[in-house]
Protein backbone atom coordinates (compact mmCIF):
# COMPACT_ATOMS: atom_id res chain seq x y z
CA UNK A 1 0.00 0.00 0.00
CA UNK A 2 2.85 2.33 0.58
CA UNK A 3 4.26 1.75 -2.31
CA UNK A 4 0.72 2.85 -4.35
CA UNK A 5 0.99 5.72 -2.31
CA UNK A 6 4.18 6.96 -3.22
CA UNK A 7 3.77 6.46 -6.91
CA UNK A 8 -0.19 8.05 -6.75
CA UNK A 9 1.85 10.66 -4.88
CA UNK A 10 4.38 11.39 -7.98
CA UNK A 11 1.67 11.64 -10.05
CA UNK A 12 -0.45 14.19 -8.22
CA UNK A 13 2.49 16.59 -7.94
CA UNK A 14 2.34 17.38 -12.03
CA UNK A 15 -0.95 19.29 -10.78
CA UNK A 16 -0.18 22.99 -9.71
CA UNK A 17 -3.08 23.08 -6.66
CA UNK A 18 -1.42 19.99 -4.91
CA UNK A 19 2.08 21.14 -5.66
CA UNK A 20 2.14 24.19 -3.43
CA UNK A 21 0.26 21.91 -0.87
CA UNK A 22 2.74 18.79 -0.70
CA UNK A 23 6.14 20.48 0.73
CA UNK A 24 3.89 20.17 3.95
CA UNK A 25 1.86 17.16 3.54
CA UNK A 26 4.69 15.52 2.63
CA UNK A 27 6.69 16.58 5.71
CA UNK A 28 3.96 15.83 8.21
CA UNK A 29 3.70 12.33 6.26
CA UNK A 30 7.31 11.26 6.16
CA UNK A 31 7.95 12.76 9.56
CA UNK A 32 4.92 10.32 10.74
CA UNK A 33 5.71 7.57 9.10
CA UNK A 34 9.26 7.54 8.15
CA UNK A 35 10.58 7.70 4.52
CA UNK A 36 11.01 4.12 3.81
CA UNK A 37 7.60 3.04 5.43
CA UNK A 38 6.17 5.11 2.52
CA UNK A 39 7.97 5.03 -0.28
CA UNK A 40 10.11 1.85 -0.22
CA UNK A 41 10.83 1.36 -3.20
CA UNK A 42 12.98 4.40 -3.41
CA UNK A 43 14.53 3.85 -0.46
CA UNK A 44 15.70 1.11 -0.73
CA UNK A 45 18.35 2.09 -3.52
CA UNK A 46 19.53 5.11 -0.99
CA UNK A 47 21.42 5.38 2.14
CA UNK A 48 18.86 6.46 3.86
CA UNK A 49 18.34 5.69 7.79
CA UNK A 50 15.40 3.69 8.37
CA UNK A 51 12.39 6.19 9.63
CA UNK A 52 15.05 9.21 10.23
CA UNK A 53 13.44 12.57 8.62
CA UNK A 54 16.48 14.28 9.67
CA UNK A 55 18.75 11.87 6.69
CA UNK A 56 16.26 13.47 4.29
CA UNK A 57 18.08 15.52 1.44
CA UNK A 58 14.90 17.69 1.77
CA UNK A 59 14.95 18.53 5.52
CA UNK A 60 17.03 22.15 5.24
CA UNK A 61 14.70 22.63 2.80
CA UNK A 62 11.63 22.31 5.00
CA UNK A 63 13.49 24.19 7.84
CA UNK A 64 14.03 27.01 5.40
CA UNK A 65 10.62 27.10 4.07
CA UNK A 66 8.95 27.06 7.57
CA UNK A 67 11.62 28.58 9.86
CA UNK A 68 9.95 31.49 12.39
CA UNK A 69 12.16 34.31 10.61
CA UNK A 70 9.51 37.29 10.26
CA UNK A 71 8.44 38.35 7.25
CA UNK A 72 8.84 41.74 5.22
CA UNK A 73 5.13 43.05 6.63
CA UNK A 74 5.58 41.99 10.21
CA UNK A 75 7.56 43.62 12.60
CA UNK A 76 9.61 42.31 15.46
CA UNK A 77 8.19 43.99 18.90
CA UNK A 78 12.13 45.38 19.87
CA UNK A 79 12.17 46.70 16.45
CA UNK A 80 9.74 49.45 16.12
CA UNK A 81 9.23 52.63 18.59
CA UNK A 82 5.58 52.78 17.53
CA UNK A 83 5.20 49.69 19.47
CA UNK A 84 5.01 48.87 23.09
CA UNK A 85 6.04 44.71 24.12
CA UNK A 86 2.52 43.25 24.21
CA UNK A 87 1.12 40.30 25.36
CA UNK A 88 -1.88 37.88 24.39
CA UNK A 89 -4.05 36.73 27.52
CA UNK A 90 -6.33 33.50 27.77
CA UNK A 91 -9.01 34.08 30.45
CA UNK A 92 -11.83 31.46 30.51
CA UNK A 93 -15.73 32.53 31.02
CA UNK A 94 -18.60 30.18 32.03
CA UNK A 95 -20.87 31.41 28.81
CA UNK A 96 -21.52 33.93 26.83
CA UNK A 97 -23.29 36.51 28.74
CA UNK A 98 -20.20 36.70 31.78
CA UNK A 99 -18.11 36.81 28.70
CA UNK A 100 -19.36 39.59 26.57
CA UNK A 101 -19.94 41.76 29.89
CA UNK A 102 -16.26 41.27 31.17
CA UNK A 103 -14.89 42.12 27.27
CA UNK A 104 -16.97 44.95 26.65
CA UNK A 105 -15.69 46.64 30.41
CA UNK A 106 -12.06 45.36 29.87
CA UNK A 107 -11.83 47.46 26.25
CA UNK A 108 -14.25 50.20 27.97
CA UNK A 109 -11.23 50.39 31.03
CA UNK A 110 -9.09 50.32 27.97
CA UNK A 111 -7.10 47.72 29.79
CA UNK A 112 -7.26 46.09 25.75
CA UNK A 113 -7.38 47.10 22.56
CA UNK A 114 -9.21 44.07 21.52
CA UNK A 115 -11.15 40.90 23.19
CA UNK A 116 -11.94 37.91 20.82
CA UNK A 117 -15.04 35.69 22.35
CA UNK A 118 -14.77 32.19 21.32
CA UNK A 119 -17.66 29.92 22.01
CA UNK A 120 -17.93 26.00 22.50
CA UNK A 121 -15.19 25.29 24.70
CA UNK A 122 -15.10 22.46 26.77
CA UNK A 123 -12.96 22.36 30.30
CA UNK A 124 -11.51 19.01 31.83
CA UNK A 125 -9.72 20.22 35.14
CA UNK A 126 -9.88 19.24 38.15
CA UNK A 127 -11.53 21.20 40.98
CA UNK A 128 -11.39 20.63 45.40
CA UNK A 129 -10.16 16.87 44.27
CA UNK A 130 -13.07 16.09 41.53
CA UNK A 131 -12.47 16.03 37.82
CA UNK A 132 -15.15 18.08 36.12
CA UNK A 133 -16.02 18.78 32.42
CA UNK A 134 -18.09 21.78 32.00
CA UNK A 135 -18.79 23.92 29.03
CA UNK A 136 -16.72 27.47 28.69
CA UNK A 137 -15.99 30.34 26.66
CA UNK A 138 -12.39 31.42 25.56
CA UNK A 139 -11.77 35.38 25.72
CA UNK A 140 -8.59 36.34 23.85
CA UNK A 141 -7.42 39.51 25.04
CA UNK A 142 -4.76 42.01 23.40
CA UNK A 143 -3.46 44.10 25.30
CA UNK A 144 0.28 45.36 26.49
CA UNK A 145 2.64 43.78 28.61
CA UNK A 146 2.64 46.92 30.89
CA UNK A 147 -1.45 46.29 31.59
CA UNK A 148 -1.10 42.71 32.79
CA UNK A 149 -1.17 43.34 36.36
CA UNK A 150 -4.25 45.92 36.33
CA UNK A 151 -5.91 43.33 33.90
CA UNK A 152 -5.69 40.53 36.12
CA UNK A 153 -7.00 42.53 39.15
CA UNK A 154 -9.78 43.93 37.09
CA UNK A 155 -10.50 40.14 35.67
CA UNK A 156 -10.54 39.13 39.58
CA UNK A 157 -13.16 41.61 40.37
CA UNK A 158 -15.54 41.37 37.41
CA UNK A 159 -15.62 36.93 37.23
CA UNK A 160 -17.54 34.26 38.63
CA UNK A 161 -15.13 31.97 39.21
CA UNK A 162 -12.96 32.09 42.95
CA UNK A 163 -9.73 31.63 40.47
CA UNK A 164 -10.35 32.69 37.24
CA UNK A 165 -7.74 31.80 34.50
CA UNK A 166 -5.41 34.60 33.48
CA UNK A 167 -2.37 33.36 30.96
CA UNK A 168 -0.26 35.64 29.20
CA UNK A 169 1.50 35.08 26.11
CA UNK A 170 3.95 37.51 24.73
CA UNK A 171 3.64 38.85 21.38
CA UNK A 172 6.74 38.61 19.42
CA UNK A 173 6.05 40.42 16.49
CA UNK A 174 3.22 40.76 13.19
CA UNK A 175 1.73 43.87 11.82
CA UNK A 176 3.06 47.25 12.37
CA UNK A 177 -0.58 48.73 12.06
CA UNK A 178 -2.01 46.20 14.21
CA UNK A 179 0.72 46.70 16.89
CA UNK A 180 0.32 50.30 16.45
CA UNK A 181 -3.19 50.69 17.12
CA UNK A 182 -2.88 47.95 19.88
CA UNK A 183 -0.61 50.89 21.51
CA UNK A 184 -2.92 53.72 20.51
CA UNK A 185 -6.13 51.67 21.94
CA UNK A 186 -4.60 51.20 25.41
CA UNK A 187 -4.21 53.33 28.69
CA UNK A 188 -0.65 54.23 29.32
Amino acid sequence: MAATLCCTASRLVSSPTLRRRLPLVGAFCVLSLGFTNLCPTLSSSSNLKTGCAQSLPFVPLLRSKFSSQSTVNAVKMEGSSNTVPSIVVYVTVPNREAGRKLAESIVKEKLAACVNIVPGLESVYEWEGKINTDPEELLIIKTRQSLLEALTEHVKANHEYDVPEVIALPITGGSPQYLEWLKNSTID
